[in-house]
């Protein structure tokens, strides 16, 4: 009869059974042995031809496995690349549609003029001096150019010029407006606040003051722009009886009232000041008053 062995672990080899007696007589007994299944993980590195497992680095020959850091850095930059041409390849394709709209196209181009402004302002004289011609791209147009062009007519004080997209040019124009009148041969000219003489006229206009002044020249006369600031600035019913005013310099503007009344009024600072002194002077009906200082106002006659 054999006994049941007794196993016990033996280090990297696995279990052995060790033998039993069998009876009497002395016979040697059979012994039985199992090797168990090992203990530990090998830390050994594959050997060469084969693929390595993971966590361990590849056998010297052995290609490294798809996909690894390696290989994907390199087929990324690849992939950046063409992406950066595909996009500089688009935004050049963009630019060069967008020049060709604007400047080769049929498309964004003058196909009318539009004037607006007071109608005394001839609309056929503002497109002559303007210049510019229908099909005309929209881009190529100096609106500011255009402007001068324009503001070089007597009547025109000011323009502006901008594009209306997709095919259309608006001038707007501001007119001149007279302000005095000036003795001229047998009739008046009608001259505005900077001095530009804007047309001749045979009689002197309602409520329109003649002007005399000194100065060697008209247009753009600092007398002329200060008599015309004096004359705004008056209080409304002064303003209808001025009948003429003279200015010598931009400091000395006189006004001559109907009554043959005379008012030295200075430049054109304290207008407020000037006004309120000389209502109150005015009620004792002379006929020279001076106000160029309202503090030290004068009245005389």
């Amino acid at each position: 009869m054999v006994g049941s062995p007794a196993t016990g672990p033996v280090a990297g080899t696995g279990t052995v059974a060790g033998p039993a007696a069998a009876g009497s007589g002395g016979a040697a007994g059979s012994g039985v042995f199992s090797v168990g299944a090992a203990s530990s993980t090998s830390s050994y590195p594959p050997a060469a031809g084969f693929p390595p497992a993971a966590g361990f680095p590849p056998a010297a020959g052995f290609p490294p496995a798809a996909g690894s850091g390696s290989d994907a850095r390199p087929r990324r930059r690849g992939i950046d690349r063409w992406k950066a041409a595909f996009f500089g390849l688009a935004v050049l394709a963009i630019v060069a549609g967008a020049a060709w709209a604007l400047l080769g196209s049929k498309f964004l181009v003058v196909r009318s003029v539009e004037i607006t402004g007071p109608p005394a302002v001839s609309r056929t004289e503002v497109i002559a001096d303007a210049g510019i011609r229908l099909g005309t791209p929209l881009i190529r147009i100096n609106t500011a150019a255009v402007a001068r062009q324009v503001e070089r007519i007597t009547l025109v004080q000011s323009a502006q010029v901008r594009r209306a997209w997709p095919d259309k040019i608006v001038i707007s124009v501001v007119e001149r407006k007279a302000v005095f009148v000036m003795a001229s041969g047998r009739g008046y000219s009608e001259v505005d606040k900077f001095g530009v003489i804007l047309r001749h006229v045979g009689a002197q206009p309602r409520g329109m003051p003649v002007l005399d002044t000194s100065g060697p020249a008209l247009r753009g006369s600092p007398a002329v722009l200060a008599a015309a600031t004096v004359l705004h600035e008056l209080p409304a019913r002064l303003a209808r009886s001025v009948r003429a005013i003279d200015a010598a310099t931009a400091t000395a503007v006189t006004l001559r009232l109907h009554g043959k009344i005379t008012v030295v009024w200075g430049g054109t600072g304290q207008p407020a000041a000037k006004a309120r002194e000389l209502a109150i002077l005015m009620r004792g009906h002379a006929r020279y008053y001076d106000v160029s200082d309202p503090q030290t106002a004068v009245t005389g006659g």
